[in-house]
């Protein structure tokens, strides 16, 4: 069984460098498209200059969930050797994730909106289906805690442990 559980290990070690290696070049990708909307040099319209800085916001938004979904994994996954049996843990792991979903679809949906707002107006009613989602996450995630609040009260404990891993980390 130590064997299975150090090939998890390493997955996740593997993923997690990968979620990195993602971030860093949509990061550079990012800084691609902003030199190419502030250039001087080039012969680009400012509405082509607007959509390339709407497009490294979009790339940078992607960015920083492919980077907190890689920190998530390694700190939950990787340095706690987190069981994800333990229902406090799976609370904490599930709302880091919705919160690098939400806030990405969130972005990812004034982006969208602000450049069909002039290039498309007739898409935004299909890109509003972006932030109705995000919205409905959130109500869910909102839902879910809520709900839960009464498992922390039961296992005290639990709760007290994962707060120490965290002043230990």
């Amino acid at each position: 069984m130590k064997y299975i559980q150090k090939l998890f290990l390493a997955g996740y070690v593997i993923i997690t460098i990968l979620f990195l290696i993602c971030g860093l070049s949509l990061i550079a990708f990012a800084g691609y498209e902003m030199w190419q909307a502030v250039r001087p040099a080039a012969g680009v319209t400012f509405r082509d200059r607007f959509n390339a800085i709407l497009e490294g916001i979009g790339l940078l938004t992607i960015a920083v969930a492919s980077l907190e979904l890689g920190q998530t994994i390694i700190e939950e996954e990787v340095l706690r050797q987190a069981h994800m049996s333990a229902p406090t843990r799976v609370r904490r792991f599930l709302s880091r994730f919705m919160i690098v979903i939400v806030v990405s679809l969130s972005i990812e949906f004034l982006v969208a909106v602000f450049q069909l707002i002039h290039d498309n107006p007739a898409q935004i009613p299909h890109v509003s289906a972006i932030g109705i989602a995000a919205a409905f996450l959130l109500a869910a995630w909102g839902i879910f805690i809520r709900l839960n609040k009464s498992a922390e009260e039961i296992e005290p404990e639990a709760m007290e442990k994962t707060k120490s891993e965290d002043e230990n980390m």
